[in-house]
């Protein structure tokens, strides 16, 4: 149950260590639709324009999708497979999931198995031993050591998304990402954390580029969104009318994004300097007003005015806001009924 209006945006990583992202589109979530479902098709779209525009071709390594806990990767990697991309997201400890079946012994009868053992990530779980072990050593986690197990997959019911399936239900397989470290910021105890990606068999290199990729997530960007270019400030009534508050801040990101290299650092007196060309989202909002002074005016001076005298004191209101839906679980009318009596 979400109050207002959940929305989906896709964003554009850089390497290395930078706050800033790229937003690329933004899909408001009606009450009614299926997450993974939306999720796949913007991503399509965002994926087929990309590659329209000539940023990915043929030979070219997979685009990585990066996706939060909340989403289920091995559905989205199902519905993506016919793209070039590559699909890592988080799972909650209490996930089971499964390996790959063993091999047929010599004479052996019967249907082949389709799956193996079972993959509990509580933390009081008994695990096998991973396909392979990387270790390094970060500035701010201490040791990272990433246990990845290849060819894991979940086991499918038909239930759910997948009520009234039409035959065998898919193996989806992927490899399992396990990544500890010694310590976090604010002192907070280490917890492990659980990735799956879309390839099933990869390799060290690439479940260490998967944690890697994950903890460049955005995360910080919607902060910056909120309180900085005042994203949820308006209390708005119509959601068409956040949607447009929605793509006038993704513009504007844009635009911070495209002069990010031109404006001067105007830090605060408490604040660090930063190295040129190196600014942070916050920064360059700050000098945004030089640069924008020194671009052509493109539209003419407001034209003064003076508002209306408003619905006279005491008069009653002939013409109510539209309520719309923001999307909360109907209630059931059993406990609707219990309860008021």
């Amino acid at each position: 149950m979400i109050p207002g209006w959940p929305y989906s945006w896709v964003a554009a990583l850089e390497p290395g260590r930078s706050s800033w992202t790229l937003p690329l589109d933004a899909v408001r979530l009606g009450p009614d639709d299926d997450l993974a479902a939306v999720t796949a098709a913007q991503v399509r779209d965002v994926i087929t324009r990309l590659i329209a525009a000539g940023h990915w071709h043929e030979g070219d390594p997979d685009i990585m999708v990066i996706f939060d806990a909340g989403y289920e990767p091995a559905r989205l990697a199902w519905l993506l497979r016919d793209l070039p991309v590559q699909v890592t997201g988080r799972l909650g400890t209490n996930r089971v999931l499964r390996l790959p079946p063993p091999g047929r012994r010599p004479g052996q009868m019967g249907r082949p198995l389709r799956h193996g053992a079972e993959l509990r990530l509580a933390a009081d779980a008994a695990r096998p031993e991973p396909d392979a072990v990387t270790t390094t050593v970060t500035s701010g986690y201490g040791t990272a050591v990433a246990r990845s197990r290849n060819r894991a997959h979940p086991r499918l019911k038909a239930r759910g998304a997948r009520e009234g399936h039409q035959g065998e239900l898919p193996v989806i397989e992927g490899t399992l990402i396990q990544l500890t470290v010694d310590h976090l910021p604010h002192d907070r105890a280490p917890k492990p954390l659980w990735l799956r990606t879309s390839r099933p068999d990869a390799d060290p290199a690439e479940a260490d580029l998967c944690w890697q990729a994950f903890l460049r997530r955005f995360e910080h960007t919607f902060r910056f969104l909120r309180q900085s270019l005042g994203w949820t400030r308006p209390k708005l009534r119509d959601p068409a009318a956040a949607d447009r508050r929605t793509w006038l801040v993704l513009a504007a990101c844009a635009q911070l994004w495209q002069a990010r290299r031109l404006v001067a650092d105007l830090r605060l007196p408490w604040q660090q300097p930063c190295v040129p060309g190196r600014l942070t989202p916050a920064r360059v909002r700050r000098g945004f007003r030089a640069v924008h002074g020194t671009m052509p005016v493109l539209t003419a001076a407001p034209k003064p005015g003076k508002p209306g005298p408003g619905r006279p004191p005491g008069t009653k209101n002939r013409r109510p806001a539209t309520r719309h839906d923001v999307g909360k679980a109907a209630r059931n009318p059993e406990t609707s009924s219990s309860a008021a009596g």
